[in-house]
């Protein structure tokens, strides 16, 4: 974990539960509401040409993939690139109604992930390693390391885990030319993506409450398999996620304080956190 704060009531899902229905169905209704459109992939490099084309391509693709799915319109597009070392700016954030560039920044890995170079991912609890894939940001807190961002991972089996794992953006010391020279790195989390603190809550901001954020590193495995990255856009698939959708927001509607066995059941198939 990067935050030593307890799970609160508010923050807890509790198979069965109400609030637990609602968070699924609000999380399905992200991948079932209109799609919309994103600016080209060049359009965005040209704004961070120190950044490697090939991981925008890649971010564009999967956020485009979210959209075809049915998700909400977002304004902002985070690009993390963990194939650079922790010395080099690899963090990017993006304003996609503009087209231009609001950050580009360090961003630190976790503990065993890796020296400089992040080599090891996971989305196991305990592990102390960043985790890979397509995240949607969720609210703000302030915890053990400050001003925090909530972070929720959108790829089963890779980054699923990461509420759970008090996986967060927050600003860190060890995020600084101090430490470099130190070290001949930046410090390390416990996996999460760590920023400098002067930049933390501006950050944080730009991105909280629904946006989209992409963390890459060439692993075959995750790029192979990556719902995100392999993306079926068929009608077929998307008229049955938009309807499975219209389906869980009437049963919530409907059923304000008892959910259906039905409903349980879908409940206790979203993240225990």
């Amino acid at each position: 974990m990067c935050d030593a704060r307890p799970i609160t009531g508010a923050d807890r899902l509790r198979p069965g539960s109400l609030k637990s229905f609602r968070r699924f169905a609000a999380m399905l209704l992200f991948i079932a509401s209109p799609a919309h459109g994103l600016p080209p992939a060049g359009t965005l490099a040209a704004q961070a040409p120190r950044a490697n084309r090939a991981v925008i391509d890649l971010a564009v693709k999967a956020a485009q993939c979210a959209a075809h799915a049915g998700a909400r319109a977002v304004s902002r597009l985070t690009v993390i690139d963990y194939s650079r070392p922790s010395t080099e700016p690899r963090l990017w954030v993006f304003d996609l109604g503009r087209g231009r560039l609001l950050f580009e920044e360090w961003v630190a890995h976790g503990k065993a992930t890796g020296d400089n170079l992040a080599r090891h991912f996971s989305n196991r609890l305990g592990s102390r390693r960043t985790s890979l894939g397509l995240f949607r940001t969720a609210h703000t807190y302030v915890g053990s390391n400050g001003y925090s961002l909530r972070l929720h991972g959108l790829e089963p089996g890779v980054n699923d885990r990461a509420f759970e794992r008090a996986i967060v953006m927050h600003g860190a010391p060890y995020v600084s030319t101090d430490t470099v020279a130190k070290l001949g790195h930046l410090g390390r989390s416990w996996g999460c993506p760590a920023v400098r603190p002067a930049i933390a809550r501006r950050l944080i901001d730009e991105i909280r409450d629904g946006q989209l954020v992409f963390a890459y590193y060439p692993d075959r495995d995750w790029i192979a398999g990556s719902r995100f990255l392999r993306c079926d856009t068929s009608p077929a698939v998307m008229a049955r996620a938009r309807a499975g959708a219209r389906v869980l927001a009437i049963g919530t509607r409907a059923s304000p304080s008892r959910p259906s066995a039905r409903s349980r059941a879908r409940s206790r198939m979203a993240p225990s956190r």
